[in-house]
């Protein structure tokens, strides 16, 4: 295949992001332009010498090559044309136009985001005690050194010393070395190179009878320490964390919590749900709806200017004000192209409502000519 041949090489992809509610179906899939740091997949169209071709559609092609190649050819001497290879964005159009990837820095990037799915998920590991240090232990999970602090342990690990002395504590942790101890992950934090774990069982019976005092319906100023791609978590008091999950954050849409709040920012919430000492909050639930508002203003036929903010399999969405947005369907155009061509994202055009019911959160656009 020529190097014009994969310049040109184009096909349809799509993303499917959660979302909840009858407007679910609107808010699925749309292409992501790749950016610094994501963490991509698509098959292998080209092999040259020390370099290797992905197919990215529809932004293009990806090439793995000179240090990154180096450092991953022991795999990609296996790798064949029509192998599927996921790697991370490490460039964006370098000079001859390719998208720049690393499968080193990808399996890093992959490991995190599975060490942040099990902390949301509690996943219990058992893993053998590689060395320890005055402040705890030291644990290795998926190529990743991690910490488990003496304070994390269970009170059946917890060194017990009358006086506190570092040395003795010291001393007491290393007769763990070698154990194995189940355990779940607390902090994974890629930016800072942390993971952080805790000992099963240590200080469930404490986070249980905190987590006794809140109900559902509790409105309560919390702290961020963290966000993911499926939302933030958000600390009520010492030793209890909850999660605003990324439908609960906004009424529009949102597309990357990391970007919304910032670790230590004060936010306001409501607990939703408890569950298995597990406390679901609410960022959303203390603004009001939006579409409760708009049902007293707008109609049917009526004619609104509202800005393209996503493509999906259906065509586009356009939000009249913020949380209220409208799809546009493809048959009000020749294809997806010509509907791409014509609305562009982030551009205000003028439309009619052919279709409004506030009250199911559902609305369709059709394009004033």
């Amino acid at each position: 295949m020529s190097t014009a041949e994969l310049e040109t090489k184009v096909s349809e992809v799509e993303e499917v992001k959660e979302a909840t509610g009858p407007m679910a179906e609107l808010l699925k899939t749309a292409p992501h332009t790749p950016m610094l740091d994501d963490v991509v997949e698509g098959p292998v169209v080209a092999i040259g010498r020390a370099k290797v071709y992905i197919d990215l559609p529809p932004f293009g092609t990806g090439i793995i090559y000179g240090r990154e190649y180096l450092s991953a050819r022991e795999t990609l001497k296996n790798v064949h044309l029509g192998d599927t290879v996921t790697a991370k964005v490490v460039g964006l159009d370098n000079e001859e136009g390719y998208i720049e990837l690393s499968l080193r820095e990808a399996r890093a990037a992959l490991m995190w985001n599975e060490a942040e799915v099990a902390m949301q998920k509690k996943t219990v590991f058992d893993l053998p005690i590689a060395d320890a240090n005055k402040g705890g232990l030291i644990v290795h999970w998926q190529g990743i050194q991690g910490f488990l602090p003496a304070s994390q342990l269970a009170p059946a690990h917890y060194p017990r010393v009358p006086d506190g002395d570092k040395d003795k504590i010291f001393l007491e942790l290393k007769k763990l070395v070698g154990q194995k101890l189940e355990m779940v992950i607390i902090t994974a934090s890629p930016k800072e190179q942390k993971l952080i774990f805790g000992e099963k069982g240590a200080g469930q019976s404490e986070r249980s009878s905190l987590v006794e005092k809140y109900h559902v319906g509790d409105v309560l100023d919390g702290v961020v320490t963290g966000a993911t791609e499926f939302g933030v978590f958000v600390k009520l008091e010492e030793g209890l964390e909850g999660l605003v999950h990324i439908s609960e954050m906004d009424w529009a849409l949102v597309e990357n919590p990391k970007t919304r709040y910032k670790a230590g920012e004060k936010v306001n919430v409501k607990v939703i749900e408890i569950k298995d000492d597990k406390i679901s909050l609410s960022i959303k639930a203390l603004k009001d709806d939006p579409w409760k508002t708009a049902a007293a203003k707008y109609k049917k036929d009526q004619k609104v200017e509202a800005v393209v903010i996503k493509y999906n399999k259906h065509g586009a969405l356009a939000s009249i004000e913020e949380g209220v947005a409208g799809l546009v369907h493809v048959s009000e155009f020749g294809n997806e192209d010509e509907l791409r061509q014509k609305l562009e994202l982030g551009k205000v055009y003028p439309f009619t409502i052919t279709f409004f019911e506030p009250k199911d959160r559902r609305m369709t656009l059709k394009p004033v000519n």
